[in-house]
């Protein structure tokens, strides 16, 4: 199975463009400190903390009943940003940067924020659904509280890197490296652990956003990105916000080809160009670790002699 390096060139900087993971973190931490500034200036009013839950809090989480989620559709996408607690929001934080970093580093900007987004609304579905189906949930839904926090998001990208690449080594000083699956079970079982207590609708959406991190990574291995419609339809929107800039048209495969290799792409001989637009296809559709030894050889060697 795959097995790369950790010592990459391309780190994941505050400054670089369209990083989606430093998109994730900062909204998160934006909803949580804009939330908190208000929740003070409700308790240096006097003003009771319950009003600030009802009056605004509830605004952003996602209820249990059915009824009060109709009358506030959008919870469905703002609840996977919400935390109430600095500490919960920083264990969500440490365990987006732990995965994302990874899932960002094999397979570029354009993964990470669908399969979030995808993660987090099946989360929220399945929860709403849980505490009104089933009975030892449904008798109680009125004294169960709002789903709120990343949980189900992160749990998406947790599996989905670990589908991607489970034998992934960290901390390559000790022992020659932990692999990633391990890193994946430590979380699990820490997120289960936290839930002690809780309802039992809090799991199953945790459960259903594992559960869409795998399907997602099965279904790009078969050449198919449920995330592309999402992508396309925030370049449409770049575009339509800023229509003196022109973005220019890139191929597809540029994008997708791992930067740590340092790979540019210039004229050379029609058959070894050829062989490499394969190749690149190939990542375009699987990704650069599902090809053979044979092949990240030659585009290694290739990108040396300064082929590409």
């Amino acid at each position: 199975m795959f097995e790369r390096s950790t010592k990459s060139n391309r780190g994941i900087l505050l400054g670089q463009d369209n990083n989606a993971l430093v998109y994730l973190v900062a909204i998160n931490l934006l909803v949580f400190v804009l939330l908190t500034f208000i929740k003070i200036i409700y308790y240096l009013s006097e003003i009771p903390i319950e009003f600030f839950y009802k009056q605004v809090f509830d605004w952003f989480t996602l209820p249990a009943m059915v009824d009060s989620f109709i009358s506030k559709p959008w919870v469905i996408f703002t609840y996977m940003f919400t935390h109430d607690s600095i500490w919960g929001l920083i264990s969500s934080l440490l365990w987006l940067w732990a995965f994302g970093y990874i899932l960002q580093d094999l397979t570029g900007n354009n993964k990470l924020i669908p399969i979030y987004i995808y993660g987090g609304v099946a989360g929220g579905v399945v929860f709403l659904i849980a505490v009104n189906l089933f009975p030892a949930l449904a008798n109680h839904v009125n004294t169960i509280g709002p789903l709120m926090g990343a949980g189900a998001a992160v749990m998406a990208i947790a599996v989905a890197t670990t589908t991607l690449a489970p034998e992934y080594r960290i901390f390559p000083l000790i022992n020659g490296g932990i692999p990633l699956w391990v890193l994946m079970v430590i979380f699990v079982a820490i997120d289960f652990a936290t839930m002690a207590g809780s309802n039992a609708g809090i799991a199953a959406s945790h459960l259903t956003g594992g559960a869409v991190g795998f399907f997602f990574i099965r279904q790009l291995r078969r050449g198919k990105d449920w995330g592309a419609w999402m992508n396309d339809f925030i370049d449409w929107l770049n575009d339509l916000f800023s229509p003196d800039k022109k973005r220019p048209i890139k191929d597809p495969k540029e994008n997708l080809f791992p930067k740590s290799l340092g790979i540019r792409k210039n004229k050379t001989s029609v058959t070894t160009q050829q062989k490499i637009d394969s190749l690149l296809d190939k990542i375009n559709q699987q990704g650069y670790q599902f090809l053979t030894d044979e092949e990240k050889s030659f585009l290694k060697s290739a990108s040396k002699e300064d082929l590409l």
